[in-house]
C-alpha cells in the first residue's frame, strides 16, 4: 500500500536502526531523531500498523516488526526481540513506569520464555544477587512467587522494585540482597507480584551479555 511522504521516512528510519542495530527504537527516540512530537510518531506508527507495514507484538503490543510491503518480517539480528517497558528501583522505590522505552535483543536458547518483558534496574540493594545499578532484568509475567525467588513486586499500587519474595501467615517481605538495605514488610494487600527476574543483562545494548537466574 503506497505511503505518505511521512510515514515512508519513518518507516526507512525505522529500517535502518533495526538494520543498524538490531532493533527498533522507542516512539520517543525516534521522535527525537526525526524531529516530530511524540504524538506524531504514534499516529505514524498506528497508520503503518493499518497499512500492514509493522505489527506489533508480545504481551505489551511494543515490540515491533517491520513487514515491508505487507509480507514476512525483516529479520533481524540472530535473537528475539523482548520490551523494555520501564525503569524498576532495586534499593528506594520509584514510581512504576509502564511505558515502552525500546526493545532489547536476547538470545532465545539462553531465554525461551514467552511474553518476557525486560525493565532496567536503579540501584544497588540486589548487588550481593549479582543484580546491579543499570543492568536490565529480563522478566518472567507472572501474579504469584515461590519463597526466595527474585520477582517484580508492585508496592501499594504505585511502586515497583526488584526484591526476594517471602510469603508469611500475616505478611508479605520484599527482602534485599545487600545488608545496606532494610527488609520491607507489607501486608498482602498491597504486594503484586507482576513477575519473576529469570535473568540478567549488562552492556550498553545489553544484547547477548546476559546471565540466567
Amino acid at each position: 500500500m503506497e505511503l505518505t511522504a511521512r510515514q515512508q521516512q519513518l518507516f526507512s528510519y525505522l529500517r535502518q536502526r533495526l538494520e543498524g542495530e538490531g532493533r527498533v527504537p522507542s516512539l520517543r527516540q525516534a521522535a527525537a531523531d526525526l524531529g516530530v512530537s511524540h504524538t506524531a510518531v504514534a499516529q505514524l506508527m498506528q497508520q503503518l500498523e493499518k497499512k500492514g507495514m509493522v505489527a506489533r507484538q508480545g504481551r505489551y503490543g511494543r515490540s515491533i516488526r517491520l513487514l515491508p510491503g505487507g509480507g514476512e518480517p525483516m529479520p533481524c539480528r540472530t535473537g528475539r526481540e523482548v520490551p523494555l517497558v520501564g525503569r524498576i528501583a532495586a534499593g528506594l522505590p520509584m514510581y512504576a513506569q509502564q511505558e515502552w522505552q525500546e526493545t532489547i535483543v536476547v538470545d532465545p536458547l539462553m531465554f525461551p520464555g514467552d511474553n518476557l518483558f525486560a525493565l532496567r534496574v536503579k540501584g544497588q540493594s540486589m548487588r550481593d544477587a549479582g543484580i546491579l545499578d543499570g543492568d536490565v532484568v529480563l522478566c518472567e509475567p507472572r501474579q504469584y512467587a515461590e519463597n526466595g525467588e527474585i520477582v517484580v513486586a508492585l508496592v501499594k499500587n504505585e511502586e515497583a522494585t526488584v526484591k526476594r519474595f517471602f510469603l508469611y501467615s500475616d505478611h508479605i517481605e520484599l527482602r534485599p540482597a545487600n545488608e545496606a538495605y532494610e527488609v520491607m514488610c507489607y501486608p498482602f494487600g498491597e504486594v503484586l507480584v507482576q513477575g519473576k527476574v529469570v535473568g540478567v543483562l549488562r552492556g550498553r545494548h545489553a544484547e547477548f551479555d546476559g546471565k540466567r537466574l
